[in-house]
């Protein structure tokens, strides 16, 4: 299940995130904030760092992309 998990985290993160469309865009946030809860609870029992490092990435790539999702404020 680890492996699986990593292998989607992967995909997730290789996966280019330029001309997407808004509902693209919120479905690529959610699906970051599942992977990463799935390897939180993982890590959770096994304190591997590399999983750690795996969730660091992968919460960088969503506010990447929730930052996108918000633009920027009307001045």
């Amino acid at each position: 299940m680890t492996q699986e998990l990593l292998t989607q985290a992967e995909e997730f993160e290789n996966r280019p995130m330029s001309h997407m469309s808004t509902s693209d865009r919120v479905e690529a946030s959610r699906e970051a904030k599942k992977l990463i809860l799935s390897i939180n609870e993982i890590y959770k029992k096994t304190k591997d760092s590399k999983l750690m490092d795996v969730m660091k990435s992968l919460t960088e790539k969503k506010r990447k992309i929730e930052k996108r999702l918000k633009g920027t404020p009307l001045v």
